[in-house]
């Protein structure tokens, strides 16, 4: 039995003022003239509802970046979904806030790329951007806004991990999301420059359990440990097809946000076939859905259903094989690929300049 999903993250845009070297958008971004209208977003939010989506999160690129993001929101919410909006903090204006919090959005993600302007400008390749965000952070805590803050971790910010939290404290979020890059799309090109030490990422997890005893009950801290570093592979997305979706700027639904990475793969789009089509029959949702798919070391591992196979994007970044055995999985024949690519990156500490991300 396929039980419906719970989030849908629907991509509203990959038009962005930032130019983040780690960003995970596709390598073949689509155009302002592509994007969704507001009618076709709408129908989406309405379908996603009687699908028995709760949460919605609207993302980009930036969401900001649409002139008609309080109308969006204002259906997201008529149809009774939770909203949620993954921002840069670029783009957003107090009154474009004040609108957005009386059209009654409920909780914001602010990313951010350092805990000051000289590291978080060079990191989003856009100068003032640091300070933009401060501003409009101090406008969501006088708000009231629920807040997160989003603190995307690579070589360069990770030994500012303590400063990170004290900085999430200071604006009043909530909750942080201490996620070490992952490398997938754009991000694939820096992976050199950006990937974290094992020592910085042995000494991480050590603050990350330390921090988040101390700040309990006054700050929330989840914590994506990079990949490359563990024993076994994460659950992807609670495994493939099974909690959630994503909606591209073009309507483009898919069950991960790299999904498109998998050149096998045949995605159908809301424009020709309704959501509910498409999660329960769609040939890229059931491609990786439950056990089935899984090759036979997946299949008797006691961990089959713990990170349901691993990442079939991963595989498909490191080996070009999306049915192979995730190759971060400790068992995995294929380990040593994983082993010598953070050795030579890491380790070795190859110098490297950023690639930015340009629309």
């Amino acid at each position: 039995m396929i039980d419906p999903p719970i989030a849908m993250l629907a991509e509203l845009t990959h038009r962005c003022p930032l130019a983040c070297p780690y960003c995970s958008n596709p390598q073949e971004l689509t155009a302002k003239e592509e994007e969704l209208d507001t009618e076709n977003w709408v129908d989406v939010f309405e379908q996603a509802a009687r699908l028995g989506v709760l949460q919605l999160h609207l993302s980009g690129g930036e969401p900001a970046s649409r002139r008609d993001l309080l109308e969006l929101v204002v259906a997201a919410r008529k149809a009774g979904l939770y909203t949620n909006l993954i921002t840069s903090g670029v783009g957003l204006t107090p009154k474009k806030l004040e609108d957005l919090d009386n059209a009654g959005l409920d909780h914001i993600q602010l990313s951010i790329q350092g805990i000051n302007a000289q590291i978080a400008d060079r990191i989003g390749g856009y100068k003032g951007g640091f300070d933009r965000k401060m501003h409009i952070a101090d406008h969501i805590a006088a708000r009231a806004i629920p807040l997160t803050l989003n603190a995307v971790m690579h070589r360069e910010n990770i030994n500012d991990l303590v400063a990170t939290m004290d900085m999430a404290e200071r604006l009043g979020a909530r909750r942080i999301e201490v996620a070490c890059v992952q490398f997938h799309g754009w991000a694939l090109q820096n992976r050199t420059a950006l990937q974290p030490t094992r020592a910085q990422v042995d000494r991480a997890k050590d603050i990350i359990k330390a921090e988040s005893e101390k700040r309990m009950g006054r700050l929330v801290i989840d914590f994506v440990p990079p990949d490359y570093y563990s024993d076994f592979p994460k659950a992807c997305m609670g495994g493939w097809g099974s909690t959630g979706l994503n909606v591209t700027p073009n309507g483009t639904v898919l069950p991960c946000h790299a999904a498109e990475t998998i050149p096998t793969l045949t995605f159908a789009n809301v424009k020709e076939s309704s959501l509910s089509e498409i999660w329960y029959h769609g040939s890229a949702f059931n491609a990786y859905r439950g056990t089935d798919w899984m090759p036979a070391l997946c299949q008797t591992c006691t961990r089959r259903d713990i990170d349901f196979g691993g990442c079939r994007c991963q595989a498909m970044a490191l080996l070009g094989d999306p049915d192979a055995v995730d190759p971060v999985c400790k068992k995995s024949p294929d380990r040593p690929v994983v082993d010598r690519l953070v050795t030579v990156e890491s380790d070795g500490l190859a110098e490297s300049n950023l690639i930015y991300r340009r629309m």
